[in-house]
C-alpha cells in the first residue's frame, strides 16, 4: 500500500497515443511530509502520518507544534494516516509525485461537494407524482411504511442533509505523472470541489496481476495500430514509386509500344477486305462467260 495527499485542481482530456480520448482530473501534488510513524509493537498496527499544505504557526495549537516539531518540519493543514505502507519510512522524509508510475490503477478519497437540505426526488432519484387534475403529489416522499409498524422504519429514504460525505471511487487509472510541475493525471472524475483535499492511494480491489494484463492488452493494441500505420505507409510508398517509374519512361517509348499494338489490327482489315473482294469478281466472271455466249 502506498499513498498521498494533492489537491483536486480541475478536469481536462488527453489522448492516447492510439488517438483514444480519456477525460481526466488533475491532482497537483505538495511534498507530503512523515509526521508520525507508528509500529505494531508500540501502536498495534504499522502506519504512517503524512502532512501537507503549510500554515501560519499563530493558527497551530501548542500540542500541534509540538507533534510536528518532532519531524523538523513547518506546521501542516491537513494531516493524515495511512496503514501498511510499503517500504521503510522515518520522521521528517518526504513523499513525492514520483511515488506513482502511469498505468497504475488507484483508489481516490475525497469529500463530496454539499448540496444541503435536498429533497427526496434530488437525494435518492425518487420518481415524481402526477401534476394535474388536482393531485398534489408532486415531489412528495409518498407513504412512510405500513400501518402495522405504527412507526417510520429505520433507513427510510427522507428529505435531509445531501452531500458533504466522504466518498471514495476505486479502481481508477494513472494516465500521467509529471514531475516537473507536480502533478498527477488521474482518469474519469473524482469527489469533491476545486480545491479540496484529496488522498490516492493503491487499489485494492484491482491486483497487480490484473493491471499488468491490462496494461499488455494496451500495449498490443498499440503494436496493432502501428502495424497497421507502417502498412499503409509501404502501400503509399510503392504506390509513388509506380508513379515516379512511369514518369521516367520517355513518351516516344509509349507511342511506339502503341503503335506495335495497334499493326495486328490493321493487317486483319486487309485480309477481310480481300475475303469480301473475292465474291464480287467472281460475279463478273460469270456475267462476262453469258455474254460470249
Amino acid at each position: 500500500m502506498k499513498g498521498i495527499l494533492g489537491r483536486k485542481t480541475g478536469m481536462t482530456e488527453v489522448f492516447t497515443k492510439n488517438g483514444k480520448l480519456i477525460p481526466v482530473t488533475v491532482v497537483s501534488i505538495e511534498p507530503n511530509v512523515v509526521t508520525q510513524v507508528k509500529t505494531e509493537e508500540i501502536d498495534g498496527y504499522n502506519a504512517i502520518q503524512l502532512g501537507v499544505f503549510d500554515k501560519k504557526e499563530k493558527n497551530t495549537t501548542k500540542a500541534q507544534m509540538g507533534h510536528i516539531k518532532k519531524a523538523n518540519t513547518t506546521p501542516k493543514r491537513f494531516l493524515k494516516e495511512i496503514r501498511n505502507v510499503e517500504g521503510v519510512y522515518n520522521l521528517g522524509d518526504t513523499i513525492n509525485v514520483d511515488i506513482f508510475t502511469a498505468g497504475e490503477f488507484v483508489d481516490v478519497t475525497g469529500t463530496s461537494k454539499g448540496k444541503g437540505f435536498q429533497g427526496v426526488i434530488k437525494r435518492h432519484n425518487y420518481s415524481r407524482g402526477p401534476e394535474t387534475h388536482g393531485s398534489r403529489f408532486h415531489r412528495r416522499p409518498g407513504s412512510l411504511g405500513s400501518m402495522r409498524l405504527m412507526r417510520v422504519a429505520k433507513g427510510k429514504k427522507l428529505p435531509g442533509h445531501m452531500g458533504a460525505e466522504t466518498k471514495t471511487i476505486q479502481n481508477l487509472e494513472i494516465i500521467e505523472v509529471n514531475m516537473d510541475d507536480n502533478y498527477i493525471l488521474v482518469s474519469g472524475n473524482i469527489p469533491g470541489a476545486k480545491g479540496s483535499l484529496i488522498l490516492i492511494k493503491s487499489a485494492v480491489k484491482k491486483t497487480s496481476k490484473q493491471a499488468e494484463e491490462l496494461m499488455d492488452f494496451n500495449a498490443k493494441e498499440e503494436t496493432v495500430a502501428q502495424e497497421v500505420v507502417e502498412e499503409t505507409v509501404e502501400n503509399n510508398e510503392e504506390v509513388t514509386q509506380e508513379e515516379a517509374s512511369m514518369e521516367e519512361i520517355p513518351k516516344e517509348e509509349i507511342v511506339s509500344e502503341k503503335t506495335t499494338e495497334e499493326a495486328p489490327v490493321a493487317e486483319e482489315s486487309s485480309e477481310e477486305s480481300v475475303v469480301e473482294e473475292t465474291p464480287e469478281s467472281t460475279e463478273e466472271e460469270s456475267k462476262q462467260g453469258d455474254s460470249d455466249e
